[in-house]
């Protein structure tokens, strides 16, 4: 089974409409780095997908360094810093979508959102 996790910063308190939209960021920038029979796959078995909080930006690049060293696709979203953030913001980190046994691996300790 394919599933796409997606680790948002809690200490960046977004508001859920920001927070919305940083997520729909990682999940179509992760689409694009996949090939497309993955996605196919993906897609025919419900395009499954999880919302994470890591505690900061540290922990976040730790699981993007752990979901690459595992082979798995990832992106990190980086906020312009035009509307909530005054400046340029890394904001979450998407995995997948991929084997989700793999990626249970290095998110089974993280909570949903």
């Amino acid at each position: 089974m394919l599933k796409q996790v997606i680790l948002v910063r809690n200490d960046l308190k977004m508001p859920k409409g920001k927070l919305a939209v940083q997520c729909s960021h990682a999940s179509v920038e992760s689409v694009l780095k996949t090939n497309k029979s993955r996605i196919d796959s993906w897609r025919q078995s419900g395009m499954k997908k999880s919302i994470l909080k890591v505690s900061n930006k540290e922990e976040l690049l730790f699981y993007n360094k752990e979901a690459k060293k595992s082979g798995l696709t990832t992106a990190l979203i980086t906020d312009a810093g035009k509307t909530f953030f005054n400046k340029a913001t890394l904001t979450c980190l998407v995995i997948g979508p991929d084997d989700e046994n793999k990626i249970d691996k290095i998110t089974k300790n993280l909570k949903l959102i």
